[in-house]
């Protein structure tokens, strides 16, 4: 029978750059619904929403990429910090929603927010160019 840490060794960089492909490819998903109304059309939007909508599916195409993960992720993060706090934290009737994500509906810009920040320390994982471009110039 393997070594289970040895197999945790293993698996862990592989599954970093899967949490990073699949975190840009959702949130590219919000940009693009900004952008371009893709899968389904917003409407006009306010310059605010349509810099997010920038922000959403170029940053998180490099994220998909893996390409400058760490610094792109530290802007992301802040990106959702940002939005859970003018979006969701202070704009709830109810006496606790600043506390609960789950009655403001800020769940998504949490989690975001949090991966990004993940991904700003730990990089992209194997699977990226940034990797790429690290073993080609080391």
């Amino acid at each position: 029978m393997a070594d289970l840490s040895s197999t945790y060794a293993q698996w862990t960089p592989r599954l970093l750059s899967i949490l990073r492909i699949i975190a840009g490819l959702l949130f590219m998903e919000h940009g693009a619904q900004k952008l371009f109304g893709i899968p389904t059309p917003m409407g006009p939007l306010p310059t605010l929403i349509m810099v997010a909508g920038v922000l959403e599916f170029f940053g998180g195409l490099l994220i998909l990429l893996g390409l400058f993960t760490r610094p792109v992720a530290f802007i992301l993060a802040g990106e959702m910090a940002v939005a859970y706090f003018m979006g969701h934290a202070f704009t709830t009737n109810i006496p606790a929603g600043f506390l609960w994500p789950t009655v403001n509906k800020g769940e998504p810009a949490v989690l975001y927010c949090f991966i990004f920040l993940y991904l700003a320390v730990a990089g992209g994982g194997v699977w990226s160019i940034d990797r790429l471009w690290r073993r080609n110039y080391a």
